[in-house]
């Protein structure tokens, strides 16, 4: 295969080429490979909703990749651009995403081929009853069955509309709000979703960061402080990933969006950047930029120590890997780099954090909020006020024996664990054990050459080991 056919490959092959070069690093055979990369079930259909006056045929897919843990689990987008492999692709990289975190869920997604922007309320929400009873009568939806999440064109709001439909199918389902996660809070939400993912993104990288060898090794002092980095989307992942990175005293040095890309070696105030975007509808309006450019994309060569892609698939590509700057790439998009570009990047000794890893705070929360819907309550309300009080009775009798009073902030922080407390710390300890899981392996197997192979693995051995205990392929 020329080089060239090599980079017109599909994103689902894109991600079993990723696949191919971990399960040689594994034990597994030849059939259990197989059955771990194939999608188990694909669905695609097409249904009529009334629009205005006419009627319109709609097409919709759900892909259910794996089905070595249940539920499956992914997100439902609304795009003109969805087609069946992208949706297998991307319910794929759920199935080893879940795997590398340990979260105990099979790989799904879903699509509708429409521009949700272009519809009205009362037609997107008639085309997502109409898209849920389809999944409600081909057995496709449940809390033990499938859980669809948000994704690029769809909200809480949507998410309102599919539980509503599932209701009334299945009334009886005491269940019922753990048929979707990434809920309203009224609806059974979990408080710090949102914010999630780039939370996430935030914790793998501070954790690389942390790794003296690994950043000796690119040039790069340990830490965060001062690193200079460039988001790409300031979408609700690359928004928070660029805030979480720029209170822990990062520079915010460019931002790229589909309107243009801006650069400043200073750092950028992200609040203020924001701000005259909401004001004036473009990023080229902020005055302190140094460098502007309306193609967004040559701002991914531009300096820096982190790039973040947080926006658009395959992005980073053959023709422009070789300009890239950075040293550290951070993927908290969905395949923002193709295997070319992965070629090319690690030959310059880039580090990549992947995103099979480092984008999983979504789903890592999405498990939370699953959890606290089957067990009916919410995390922290039985014991808050108990470690609360303890917490106290502990500072009371520290005070009286060395006789001093402690200081304010000691006081203000002795309180038992909020449900977002509970959810933070989760996601944070998760993020951390599964990066330091994938660099052992990375740093442990010979001929493993970088961090995606060894994530791959990491999810590989987890999910073969799993059928291994349920017996199904001794």
């Amino acid at each position: 295969m020329s080089s060239d056919q090599k980079e017109v490959a599909s994103f689902f092959q894109s991600v079993e080429r990723n696949f191919d070069k971990a399960a040689k690093y594994t034990e597994f055979t030849k059939g259990l490979l197989e059955e771990i990369k194939s999608c188990n079930t694909v669905l695609q259909f097409k249904f009529p909703v009334r629009i205005g006056g006419d009627i319109e045929v709609i097409e919709g897919f759900r892909v259910q990749h794996s089905h070595h843990e249940t539920p499956a689990k992914g997100g439902l987008r609304y795009s003109e651009n969805v087609n069946q492999d992208e949706v297998m692709a991307l319910a794929a990289l759920m199935t080893f995403k879940c795997a590398v975190v340990d979260v105990p869920f099979g790989g799904a997604k879903g699509g509708v081929k429409i521009d949700a922007r272009k519809y009205p309320a009362e037609s997107l929400e008639k085309i997502t009853r109409r898209y849920t009873a389809e999944l409600c009568k081909k057995n496709a939806i449940g809390p033990g069955v499938d859980v669809p999440a948000p994704d690029y064109g769809t909200d809480a709001r949507i998410m309102s509309w599919i539980i509503d439909t599932y209701r009334s199918y299945f009334p009886k389902d005491i269940n019922a709000l753990a048929c979707v996660t990434g809920k309203g809070l009224t609806q059974g939400g979990i408080k710090g979703r949102k914010e999630a993912t780039g939370l996430g993104v935030f914790f793998g990288i501070r954790e690389a960061c942390k790794m003296e060898e690994d950043m000796k090794k690119i040039g790069l002092t340990t830490g965060i402080k001062d690193k200079k980095v460039i988001i790409q989307g300031l979408g609700n992942v690359g928004y928070h990933a660029a805030k979480y990175l720029w209170e822990a005293g990062a520079k915010i040095v460019g931002i790229l969006e589909y309107e243009g890309a801006i650069y400043n070696p200073e750092g950028f105030n992200l609040e203020e950047v924001v701000r005259t975007r909401q004001e004036t509808g473009s990023l080229l309006n902020v005055t302190d930029a140094i460098i502007k450019n309306e193609n967004s994309s040559k701002g991914l060569e531009w300096d820096c120590d982190i790039l973040i892609p947080a926006a658009l698939e395959s992005v980073i590509h053959k023709g422009n890997a070789d300009q890239i700057k950075a040293k550290i790439i951070g993927e908290a998009a969905n395949g923002p780099l193709t295997p070319e570009a992965d070629e090319i990047l690690d030959k310059k000794g880039v580090m990549i954090i992947p995103d099979m890893y480092l984008n999983a705070g979504g789903v890592t929360v999405s498990y939370f909020e699953w959890l606290q819907n089957l067990n009916h309550i919410q995390f922290g309300r039985l014991e808050k006020r108990f470690n609360q009080n303890k917490y106290r009775e502990i500072l009371k009798a520290a005070e009286t024996l060395s006789g001093k009073k402690a200081e304010a902030n000691v006081r203000e922080n002795m309180h038992g664990a909020d449900e977002i407390d509970i959810v933070r710390s989760g996601l944070e300890e998760t993020m951390i054990q599964a990066y330091r899981e994938v660099r052992n392996v990375y740093v442990s197997t010979p001929g493993v050459e970088n961090l995606r192979t060894a994530a791959f693995i990491v999810a590989i051995n987890r999910i073969g080991h799993t059928y291994g205990e349920l017996g199904i392929f001794p």
